[in-house]
């Protein structure tokens, strides 16, 4: 029987999301990542191969393995539950009562679609109820659940979901603008378009306190 795949193209031309959660198998870390690097070696080094490459010179025989261990040890490192940041959080001792906003975190993630980059920044607020978390520990959520297969709606709810729960509180947004080199690069190859999503938890649904955040991130500080 042939099966006819252009459904799950468009499917992923579109960039549809299937789960808010990402799609991992149980069995996803039965291997140690050694088992996985020399695994994906082999996938990688049959693909070259086949696309006809000579796997004999020296600028490209070390390439399978530099891929694998990339794959495993850094884009999609975020996949495994190990790398998880820590969440220790502090009292709100200085009773600061307003919204704090970390704006500008770089964000490098890859589309699950055609494992292409995305590119861009991050922006992040949340209202105290009495607990707060240090600065770097956003910065560390956003790369933990941008280092894997990803699709950037998904990527917005995990981190507001995941902040929510680190800080006891609903009161938490997150945007996110970036470059998808699925679109930059192939397909349509619009070099200038970007994409925005954003999650607001709480009281940022109420639109006075999602258009201060919104004004917030728009501010051009200059150092």
């Amino acid at each position: 029987m042939i099966h006819n795949d252009d459904s799950k193209d468009e499917k992923g031309d579109n960039h549809i999301a299937s789960s808010a959660q990402t799609p991992v198998r149980p069995d996803a870390f039965d291997m140690t990542d050694d088992e996985k690097i020399a695994s994906i070696k082999k996938d990688v080094e049959n693909i070259l191969h086949t696309l006809g490459m000579d796997l004999t010179d020296d600028s490209i025989k070390g390439t399978p393995n530099r891929v694998a261990k990339m794959f495993v040890k850094e884009i999609f490192g975020g996949l495994n539950p190990a790398k998880k940041p820590g969440s220790s959080t502090f009292e709100n001792k200085y009773k600061y009562g307003e919204m704090l906003v970390e704006k500008n975190i770089t964000v490098y993630s890859t589309c699950e679609h055609h494992l292409l980059p995305i590119v861009g920044r991050a922006h992040i607020a949340y209202i105290s109820n009495g607990t707060v978390v240090g600065l770097s520990k956003m910065n560390r959520i956003v790369d933990y659940f941008a280092k894997r297969p990803q699709v950037q709606e998904r990527l917005t709810m995990q981190v507001v979901q995941e902040l929510k729960k680190v800080l006891g509180t609903e009161d938490v947004a997150c945007v996110i603008d970036a470059k998808h080199l699925c679109v930059n690069s192939r397909g349509i190859r619009d070099i200038e378009s970007s994409t925005v999503t954003s999650e607001f938890g709480g009281k940022f649904k109420e639109n006075s306190v999602r258009r201060e955040f919104l004004d917030y991130i728009k501010l051009d500080t200059q150092f």
